[in-house]
This record gives C-alpha cells, structure tokens and sequence, in this order.
C-alpha cells in the first residue's frame, strides 16, 4: 500500500471523523509506524460552509452562481472565508516549522553534550550522533538545515478545500518551487478523494527562523487509487 514503507517521525490529523479514519488506515497499513501517536488539530478542519455545510455541491455552485461568483472562492452565509482558512494554515504551517526547529535545537544540545562527554573520557573527539530518522521521504516534510539538525517526516491528513487553500498560502506567499512538468490545470485542481500531495520544507536558523525554503516533489497524486481498483 502506497506510504505503507514510510517512516513517519509526526502524524498530524484533523479531528473530524473521516480525517481521522484515513490517518488509522495509513497507520494501520504501515511497516513501522503502527504505534506512532497521532495529534489531533482542529486547525487543520475543512473549510466551514454555513447554510451549504452538508448540503450536495450542486446547492453550493448554485448560490455561487446566483451572487456572479466562482464557487471555489465564494463563501455562502455564515461560511467561513477563504482568508479565515488561510490564517488557520499559516498558524499550524508555523507550529510545525517551529516544533521542528525546536526538537533540532534540542538535537544538536545532546550530540554536543554526548561529544563533549566523550572526549572528556577519551581524550579525543567523538563523532556527532547520526541522524537517526533517514532521509526525507514522503508527507509535509520539514527538514532542520541548521548544523545538521534534524530531518523530520511529517504526516498530515486534512480536507479537499482545506488543502486547496494549504497549497495556495504556499505557492502565493512561500514561493513554493514546483515542479517542472505540472501544469497549469493540475496546479488549480481540486485534490482528490484521499489525494497525496508531497513537499520538503527547508529551515535554516540565524538570530531565529528564517522563512522556509519549499520544493512541491509532487501535488495531488492518485495513482494509489487505481493500485487499489487493480488489485
């Protein structure tokens, strides 16, 4: 199963029920992160859409269509705007880039700790502790740049419209590199039912963290989907 060799250092889920019960089925399928603890965040919500909240799609483009505008970026009343799901990626965007700083932080304390005690002991240097996580593999990667550091694979599971606007704060406001070969459609397309989308995130750290660095390995992928029906 597709992400089933993938050795997740963070899982991050939704607390909405279908968010949860695909991040159990990864992890349930996983060679070695079964045990892992997962944190759910309501940050990571899907869009709220008020009046049109489960009502069919169809409902939803024909308010849009009534008020002249597209129903991508259209809020129906008492919806949430698309600025308001921003603000809620940009926050946990930032938690995560910082929790990843401070566990490299934390990292490089302890290699130069155990250093010191070995060449305390030894009279002669000690090689500093290897990464022990690997290298980056898959999820919203972030990856400590500063003196090593830590390399962290990160897991998250949220929500189509959600991730849509996740996409966009990255491209829009991170400059996010891409891909050569995306186009323009696969670049505005909504993901997919359990669609997978892969990034390396880049921290550096001076005086304190610097705007990441964003490379898109991929964006929206499905293929897993037709391993399954071919199965």
């Amino acid at each position: 199963m597709y992400l089933s060799h993938i050795r997740f250092t963070h899982v991050f889920t939704s607390d909405l029920i279908r968010a949860k019960q695909t991040t159990a089925s990864i992890l349930r399928n996983s060679q070695h992160c079964k045990e892992i603890p997962v944190k759910c965040d309501a940050r990571l919500r899907e869009r709220k859409y008020g009046v049109a909240e489960g009502r069919p799609l169809t409902d939803l483009k024909a308010m849009a269509k009534e008020a002249g505008e597209p129903y991508l970026s259209f809020t129906p009343p008492e919806g949430e705007t698309l600025d308001e799901v921003k603000a809620r990626v940009k926050d946990f965007f930032e938690y995560l880039c910082n929790l990843v700083a401070q566990e490299a932080r934390l990292e490089k304390r302890v290699s130069l700790g155990t250093e010191a005690d070995a060449e305390t002991a030894e009279g002669s240097p000690a090689t500093s502790l290897p990464n022990h996580h690997g290298e980056p593999e898959s999820g919203s990667n972030s990856e400590g740049a500063a003196g090593g550091g830590l390399a962290a694979n990160i897991l998250v599971v949220s929500h189509g419209a959600y991730m849509r606007n996740w996409i966009g704060y990255f491209m829009s406001d991170l400059q996010c590199s891409l891909p050569a070969t995306l186009t323009k459609a696969e670049l505005s397309s909504v993901t997919p039912n359990t669609g997978i989308s892969r990034f390396i995130v880049k921290l550096e750290m001076k005086e304190s963290l610097l705007p990441p660095r964003i490379l898109c390995l991929s964006l929206n992928r499905s293929d897993h989907l037709r391993d399954m029906s071919d199965s």
